[in-house]
């Protein structure tokens, strides 16, 4: 059985799954999404995800017209009509289509798709040993620009950045904020350790407020680990003990060297690795079942 795709209120084939070239979301990047994963036949933080990606439409003024718990619904059913035991669920939201002017008032309902999949965003032996990453040019966004709790459609400035890692021969690109201050990579949240404690760039410099991140800090406390949102600069993940990333497509992944600038040992560190057998220890046993 080919893959099956939910798109404005009915399932299809992944042939069949066609939108508008007047939707706003192509024309545009004028929508938001979610990226979420199911392990072991349960989803995780479904219901975290859910709330973002309601909280960016209603940030945009984007009225979904679906209810929450009908979303999750049709999530679970898409798991169920793939059978896919572990998976990964994007899931978009749309202006709808409209036509070529950018007045919203155009589009008149929204379009709705989800898509359950597998994903395997780095190499696993990136995982073991560590991985080396760059320091782009291109500044995340403004938080006055776009604020950083939409996870729109428009990833444009973070694709700048995922080039500049690519032609230095490395995953990831680690983004600053235009006065310099550490944010985010170009796809997940960065987190260092420094004397055993934990520290993130807090959501105001520009950064998403990831839902993996947020594991990781309950996961820290439950450790008795100090785990803190903290303004950074790049001195700061250079010279710490060590250094790792979170998101959901990319889970927990050790960051061993900036620029050829080898972070603490340079290899992954202790309490990253507990941390990742925490968090995976967590993902079997929690979630919605399906």
């Amino acid at each position: 059985m080919g893959m099956k795709i939910f798109l404005n209120g009915e399932f299809v084939d992944r042939s069949e799954a066609k939108i508008s070239v007047f939707d706003h979301g192509l024309l545009y990047g004028d929508g938001v999404f979610e990226g979420i994963r199911s392990y072991n036949r349960r989803v995780f933080r479904l219901r975290e995800h859910i709330d973002r990606l309601y909280e960016g439409a209603r940030y945009i003024r984007l009225d979904i017209q679906m209810e929450k718990k009908v979303l999750e619904d049709k999530i679970i059913e898409a798991l169920k009509l793939n059978d896919l035991s572990d998976a990964y669920i994007r899931v978009v939201v749309t202006r709808g289509e409209g036509d070529l002017g950018l007045d919203p008032r155009k589009c008149g309902k929204p379009t709705i798709f989800i898509i359950a999949d597998k994903i395997k965003l780095y190499p696993e032996e990136l995982y073991i040993k560590g991985m080396p990453i760059t320091i782009a040019g291109t500044r995340r966004n403004h938080p006055a620009s776009i604020d950083p709790r939409i996870k729109s459609l428009n990833y444009l400035n973070n694709i700048l950045a995922r080039i500049e890692a690519i032609d230095a021969g490395v995953e990831e690109a680690l983004m600053m904020s235009i006065d310099g201050n550490v944010v985010e990579c170009t796809g997940d949240n960065i987190f260092v350790v420094k004397d055993d404690k934990l520290m993130t760039p807090p959501s105001e410099m520009g950064a998403l407020k990831g839902v993996t991140q947020g594991v990781v800090m309950e996961i820290a406390s439950e450790m008795e680990l100090s785990a803190e949102h903290r303004v950074m600069t790049p001195e700061d993940v250079l010279f710490s003990d060590e250094c790792f990333l979170t998101g959901t497509a990319a889970e927990i992944i050790p960051v061993v060297s900036i620029d050829g600038n080898v972070i603490g040992s340079g290899k992954p560190g202790k309490i990253t690795m507990r941390l990742i057998k925490a968090y995976h220890e967590l993902t079997l046993k929690e979630g919605v079942a399906y």
